[in-house]
Protein backbone atom coordinates (compact mmCIF):
# COMPACT_ATOMS: atom_id res chain seq x y z
CA UNK A 1 0.00 0.00 0.00
CA UNK A 2 2.86 2.38 0.83
CA UNK A 3 4.48 1.67 -2.53
CA UNK A 4 1.18 2.39 -4.26
CA UNK A 5 0.84 5.73 -2.47
CA UNK A 6 4.42 6.66 -3.33
CA UNK A 7 3.85 5.73 -6.98
CA UNK A 8 0.64 7.74 -7.16
CA UNK A 9 2.31 10.88 -5.88
CA UNK A 10 5.19 10.45 -8.31
CA UNK A 11 2.54 10.33 -11.03
CA UNK A 12 0.91 13.47 -9.67
CA UNK A 13 4.23 15.31 -9.70
CA UNK A 14 4.83 14.08 -13.24
CA UNK A 15 1.49 15.42 -14.42
CA UNK A 16 2.07 18.75 -12.69
CA UNK A 17 -1.16 18.67 -10.65
CA UNK A 18 0.63 18.70 -7.32
CA UNK A 19 2.81 21.63 -8.33
CA UNK A 20 -0.31 23.78 -8.36
CA UNK A 21 -1.10 22.85 -4.76
CA UNK A 22 2.41 23.73 -3.62
CA UNK A 23 2.21 27.01 -5.54
CA UNK A 24 -1.07 27.77 -3.75
CA UNK A 25 0.52 27.06 -0.38
CA UNK A 26 3.33 29.49 -1.15
CA UNK A 27 0.71 32.07 -2.16
CA UNK A 28 -1.01 31.45 1.19
CA UNK A 29 2.19 32.49 2.96
CA UNK A 30 1.68 36.02 1.64
CA UNK A 31 -1.58 36.25 3.58
CA UNK A 32 0.09 35.03 6.78
CA UNK A 33 3.00 37.45 6.37
CA UNK A 34 0.57 40.31 5.70
CA UNK A 35 -1.32 39.50 8.91
CA UNK A 36 1.88 39.34 10.96
CA UNK A 37 3.16 42.69 9.61
CA UNK A 38 -0.23 44.34 10.17
CA UNK A 39 -0.49 43.04 13.74
CA UNK A 40 3.06 44.13 14.64
CA UNK A 41 2.47 47.61 13.22
CA UNK A 42 -0.98 48.08 14.76
CA UNK A 43 -0.09 46.66 18.18
CA UNK A 44 2.84 49.11 18.44
CA UNK A 45 0.64 51.97 17.19
CA UNK A 46 -2.15 51.24 19.68
CA UNK A 47 0.17 50.78 22.65
CA UNK A 48 2.04 54.04 21.96
CA UNK A 49 -1.07 56.16 21.39
CA UNK A 50 -2.90 54.33 24.17
CA UNK A 51 -0.32 55.60 26.65
CA UNK A 52 -0.11 59.06 25.06
CA UNK A 53 -3.88 59.45 24.81
CA UNK A 54 -4.56 57.83 28.21
CA UNK A 55 -6.87 55.17 26.78
CA UNK A 56 -6.97 51.85 28.59
CA UNK A 57 -9.25 50.43 25.89
CA UNK A 58 -6.74 51.19 23.11
CA UNK A 59 -3.87 49.73 25.16
CA UNK A 60 -5.89 46.56 25.76
CA UNK A 61 -6.63 46.32 22.04
CA UNK A 62 -2.90 46.67 21.32
CA UNK A 63 -2.07 43.85 23.72
CA UNK A 64 -4.79 41.76 22.06
CA UNK A 65 -3.02 42.21 18.71
CA UNK A 66 0.22 40.82 20.17
CA UNK A 67 -1.69 37.59 20.83
CA UNK A 68 -2.91 37.57 17.23
CA UNK A 69 0.69 37.62 16.04
CA UNK A 70 1.05 34.15 17.56
CA UNK A 71 -2.03 32.90 15.68
CA UNK A 72 -0.68 34.21 12.37
CA UNK A 73 2.73 32.66 13.04
CA UNK A 74 0.99 29.33 13.70
CA UNK A 75 -0.78 29.62 10.33
CA UNK A 76 2.50 30.47 8.60
CA UNK A 77 4.26 27.48 10.17
CA UNK A 78 1.38 25.22 9.12
CA UNK A 79 1.61 26.44 5.53
CA UNK A 80 5.38 25.88 5.46
CA UNK A 81 5.09 22.35 6.88
CA UNK A 82 2.34 21.56 4.35
CA UNK A 83 4.80 22.32 1.54
CA UNK A 84 7.11 19.48 2.51
CA UNK A 85 7.11 16.72 -0.12
CA UNK A 86 5.95 13.15 0.69
CA UNK A 87 8.46 11.05 2.65
CA UNK A 88 8.69 7.54 4.07
CA UNK A 89 6.44 8.45 7.03
CA UNK A 90 4.05 10.78 5.16
CA UNK A 91 3.34 9.12 1.83
CA UNK A 92 0.39 11.39 1.16
CA UNK A 93 2.38 14.54 1.89
CA UNK A 94 2.00 17.04 4.74
CA UNK A 95 -1.03 18.97 3.48
CA UNK A 96 -3.03 18.44 6.67
CA UNK A 97 -0.60 20.68 8.55
CA UNK A 98 -2.60 23.71 7.42
CA UNK A 99 -5.80 22.20 8.85
CA UNK A 100 -4.00 21.71 12.16
CA UNK A 101 -2.83 25.34 11.93
CA UNK A 102 -6.44 26.52 11.56
CA UNK A 103 -7.34 24.42 14.61
CA UNK A 104 -4.63 26.17 16.65
CA UNK A 105 -5.83 29.56 15.37
CA UNK A 106 -9.35 28.73 16.60
CA UNK A 107 -8.01 28.07 20.11
CA UNK A 108 -6.27 31.46 20.14
CA UNK A 109 -9.43 33.17 18.90
CA UNK A 110 -11.44 31.56 21.71
CA UNK A 111 -8.86 32.87 24.19
CA UNK A 112 -9.15 36.39 22.73
CA UNK A 113 -12.95 36.24 22.85
CA UNK A 114 -12.93 35.12 26.49
CA UNK A 115 -10.46 37.92 27.33
CA UNK A 116 -12.84 40.46 25.80
CA UNK A 117 -15.77 39.07 27.85
CA UNK A 118 -13.70 39.01 31.04
CA UNK A 119 -12.58 42.60 30.42
CA UNK A 120 -16.20 43.66 29.98
CA UNK A 121 -17.13 41.89 33.22
CA UNK A 122 -14.36 43.68 35.11
CA UNK A 123 -15.61 47.02 33.81
CA UNK A 124 -19.04 46.25 35.27
CA UNK A 125 -17.60 45.19 38.64
CA UNK A 126 -15.03 47.97 38.87
CA UNK A 127 -15.87 50.88 36.57
CA UNK A 128 -12.82 52.98 35.69
CA UNK A 129 -13.18 56.67 34.98
CA UNK A 130 -11.31 57.48 31.77
CA UNK A 131 -10.56 60.73 29.98
CA UNK A 132 -9.05 59.52 26.73
CA UNK A 133 -7.88 61.83 23.99
CA UNK A 134 -10.12 62.17 20.91
CA UNK A 135 -7.10 61.14 18.80
CA UNK A 136 -7.38 57.58 20.16
CA UNK A 137 -10.77 57.21 18.43
CA UNK A 138 -9.10 57.90 15.09
CA UNK A 139 -6.36 55.37 15.84
CA UNK A 140 -8.95 52.69 16.67
CA UNK A 141 -10.97 53.38 13.50
CA UNK A 142 -7.80 53.44 11.38
CA UNK A 143 -6.83 50.05 12.85
CA UNK A 144 -10.28 48.66 12.08
CA UNK A 145 -10.01 49.83 8.47
CA UNK A 146 -6.54 48.29 8.06
CA UNK A 147 -7.61 44.94 9.53
CA UNK A 148 -10.75 44.84 7.41
CA UNK A 149 -8.58 45.42 4.34
CA UNK A 150 -6.31 42.53 5.43
CA UNK A 151 -9.42 40.39 6.00
CA UNK A 152 -10.73 41.07 2.48
CA UNK A 153 -7.37 40.18 0.95
CA UNK A 154 -7.03 36.95 2.95
CA UNK A 155 -10.60 35.72 2.50
CA UNK A 156 -10.31 36.16 -1.27
CA UNK A 157 -6.94 34.42 -1.23
CA UNK A 158 -8.32 31.57 0.90
CA UNK A 159 -11.22 31.07 -1.51
CA UNK A 160 -8.93 31.10 -4.56
CA UNK A 161 -6.39 28.59 -3.19
CA UNK A 162 -8.90 26.58 -1.08
CA UNK A 163 -6.92 26.99 2.16
CA UNK A 164 -8.49 26.37 5.58
CA UNK A 165 -5.48 27.94 7.33
CA UNK A 166 -5.66 31.22 5.40
CA UNK A 167 -9.44 31.29 5.92
CA UNK A 168 -8.89 30.94 9.68
CA UNK A 169 -6.38 33.82 9.53
CA UNK A 170 -8.93 35.89 7.60
CA UNK A 171 -11.63 35.30 10.21
CA UNK A 172 -9.13 36.29 12.89
CA UNK A 173 -8.47 39.52 10.93
CA UNK A 174 -12.21 40.22 10.81
CA UNK A 175 -12.54 39.63 14.55
CA UNK A 176 -9.78 42.15 15.22
CA UNK A 177 -11.46 44.70 12.97
CA UNK A 178 -14.61 44.27 15.07
CA UNK A 179 -12.64 44.61 18.30
CA UNK A 180 -11.10 47.87 17.05
CA UNK A 181 -14.57 49.19 16.13
CA UNK A 182 -15.72 48.25 19.62
CA UNK A 183 -12.71 50.06 21.05
CA UNK A 184 -13.61 53.21 19.12
CA UNK A 185 -17.20 52.99 20.39
CA UNK A 186 -15.99 52.47 23.94
CA UNK A 187 -13.59 55.43 23.80
CA UNK A 188 -16.35 57.66 22.36
CA UNK A 189 -18.77 56.53 25.07
CA UNK A 190 -16.15 57.23 27.78
CA UNK A 191 -15.59 60.75 26.45
CA UNK A 192 -19.34 61.49 26.56
CA UNK A 193 -19.80 59.83 29.95
CA UNK A 194 -21.59 56.62 28.92
CA UNK A 195 -19.16 53.78 29.79
CA UNK A 196 -21.96 51.18 29.82
CA UNK A 197 -22.07 51.36 26.01
CA UNK A 198 -18.45 50.21 25.96
CA UNK A 199 -19.34 47.19 28.11
CA UNK A 200 -22.34 46.19 26.00
CA UNK A 201 -20.30 46.50 22.80
CA UNK A 202 -17.46 44.43 24.27
CA UNK A 203 -19.86 41.63 25.22
CA UNK A 204 -21.35 41.51 21.72
CA UNK A 205 -17.93 41.51 20.05
CA UNK A 206 -16.60 38.85 22.46
CA UNK A 207 -19.51 36.54 21.61
CA UNK A 208 -18.99 37.09 17.87
CA UNK A 209 -15.29 36.18 18.17
CA UNK A 210 -16.05 33.00 20.14
CA UNK A 211 -18.81 32.00 17.69
CA UNK A 212 -16.41 32.42 14.74
CA UNK A 213 -13.70 30.44 16.56
CA UNK A 214 -16.12 27.58 17.26
CA UNK A 215 -17.08 27.45 13.57
CA UNK A 216 -13.40 27.23 12.56
CA UNK A 217 -12.80 24.58 15.24
CA UNK A 218 -15.76 22.45 14.09
CA UNK A 219 -14.67 22.61 10.44
CA UNK A 220 -11.06 21.69 11.31
CA UNK A 221 -12.13 18.73 13.46
CA UNK A 222 -14.60 17.60 10.78
CA UNK A 223 -11.84 17.57 8.16
CA UNK A 224 -9.27 15.92 10.43
CA UNK A 225 -11.83 13.20 11.19
CA UNK A 226 -12.12 12.50 7.43
CA UNK A 227 -15.47 14.19 7.04
CA UNK A 228 -16.42 14.83 3.42
CA UNK A 229 -19.19 16.43 1.36
CA UNK A 230 -21.78 13.66 0.83
CA UNK A 231 -23.43 15.59 -2.02
CA UNK A 232 -20.15 15.64 -3.95
CA UNK A 233 -19.79 11.88 -3.39
CA UNK A 234 -23.27 11.31 -4.80
CA UNK A 235 -22.56 13.58 -7.77
CA UNK A 236 -19.33 11.72 -8.58
CA UNK A 237 -21.07 8.34 -8.33
CA UNK A 238 -23.86 9.57 -10.62
CA UNK A 239 -21.45 10.91 -13.28
CA UNK A 240 -19.21 7.83 -13.22
CA UNK A 241 -22.14 5.40 -13.37
CA UNK A 242 -23.21 6.67 -16.81
CA UNK A 243 -19.70 6.58 -18.31
CA UNK A 244 -19.09 4.18 -21.23
CA UNK A 245 -17.64 0.78 -20.25
CA UNK A 246 -18.47 1.27 -16.53
CA UNK A 247 -20.91 -1.46 -15.57
CA UNK A 248 -21.33 -0.59 -11.89
CA UNK A 249 -20.06 1.95 -9.34
CA UNK A 250 -19.15 -0.19 -6.33
CA UNK A 251 -18.03 2.58 -3.97
CA UNK A 252 -16.98 6.24 -3.86
CA UNK A 253 -15.14 7.65 -0.86
CA UNK A 254 -13.42 10.95 -0.17
CA UNK A 255 -11.39 12.79 2.42
CA UNK A 256 -9.77 16.20 2.62
CA UNK A 257 -5.99 16.41 2.87
CA UNK A 258 -5.30 20.12 3.36
CA UNK A 259 -6.29 21.79 0.09
CA UNK A 260 -6.25 18.42 -1.70
CA UNK A 261 -9.34 16.20 -2.00
CA UNK A 262 -8.48 12.50 -2.13
CA UNK A 263 -11.20 10.54 -3.94
CA UNK A 264 -11.38 6.72 -4.02
CA UNK A 265 -13.57 5.27 -6.78
CA UNK A 266 -14.21 1.54 -7.17
CA UNK A 267 -15.96 0.41 -10.35
CA UNK A 268 -16.67 -2.91 -12.02
CA UNK A 269 -16.12 -3.47 -15.75
CA UNK A 270 -16.26 -6.28 -18.28
CA UNK A 271 -13.79 -8.92 -16.96
CA UNK A 272 -12.64 -9.66 -20.51
CA UNK A 273 -11.10 -6.22 -21.00
CA UNK A 274 -7.32 -6.10 -21.34
CA UNK A 275 -5.02 -3.98 -19.17
CA UNK A 276 -4.75 -1.19 -21.72
CA UNK A 277 -8.52 -0.72 -21.96
CA UNK A 278 -8.95 -0.96 -18.18
CA UNK A 279 -6.31 1.72 -17.70
CA UNK A 280 -8.09 3.90 -20.24
CA UNK A 281 -11.25 3.67 -18.12
CA UNK A 282 -9.37 4.83 -15.01
CA UNK A 283 -8.03 7.88 -16.88
CA UNK A 284 -11.52 8.76 -18.10
CA UNK A 285 -12.83 8.55 -14.53
CA UNK A 286 -9.99 10.73 -13.24
CA UNK A 287 -10.79 13.40 -15.84
CA UNK A 288 -14.51 13.26 -14.99
CA UNK A 289 -13.88 13.71 -11.25
CA UNK A 290 -11.39 16.52 -11.97
CA UNK A 291 -14.11 18.42 -13.83
CA UNK A 292 -16.40 18.10 -10.81
CA UNK A 293 -13.70 19.06 -8.29
CA UNK A 294 -10.58 20.90 -9.40
CA UNK A 295 -8.75 19.97 -6.18
CA UNK A 296 -9.40 16.24 -6.53
CA UNK A 297 -6.75 13.55 -6.71
CA UNK A 298 -8.56 10.37 -7.76
CA UNK A 299 -7.60 6.75 -7.06
CA UNK A 300 -9.52 4.28 -9.25
CA UNK A 301 -9.84 0.58 -8.45
CA UNK A 302 -11.11 -1.77 -11.17
CA UNK A 303 -13.07 -4.93 -10.34
CA UNK A 304 -14.52 -7.56 -12.72
CA UNK A 305 -18.23 -7.28 -13.32
CA UNK A 306 -19.74 -10.71 -12.76
CA UNK A 307 -23.54 -10.74 -12.99
CA UNK A 308 -25.47 -13.94 -13.67
CA UNK A 309 -25.76 -13.03 -17.34
CA UNK A 310 -22.83 -11.04 -18.66
CA UNK A 311 -23.89 -8.64 -21.39
CA UNK A 312 -21.17 -7.52 -23.80
CA UNK A 313 -21.68 -4.03 -25.23
CA UNK A 314 -19.94 -2.43 -28.19
CA UNK A 315 -18.36 0.26 -26.02
CA UNK A 316 -16.55 -2.39 -23.97
CA UNK A 317 -13.77 -2.50 -26.54
CA UNK A 318 -11.57 -0.06 -28.41
CA UNK A 319 -10.07 -1.14 -31.71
Amino acid sequence: MLRVASFVFKEVFRRGNNLEHYTNLRAGEKGAYLSIIAYIFLSALKLVFGYIGESEALKADGLNNTTDIIASIAVLIGLKIAQRPPDDHHRYGHFRAETIASLIASFIMVYVGIEVLVGAGKNIANPVQQNPDVLTIGIALFSAAVMYGVYMYNIRLATRINSTAVKAAAYDNRSDALVSIGTAIGITAAIFGFPIIDTITAFIIGLIIIKTAIEIFKEAVYLLADGFDSELIEEIAKEVSVMPRVREVVEVRGRVHGSLHLIDVTVSVNPNLNVRDSHSITEDIEETVKKLNHNALTFVHIEPYEPKDLVICEDDYHF
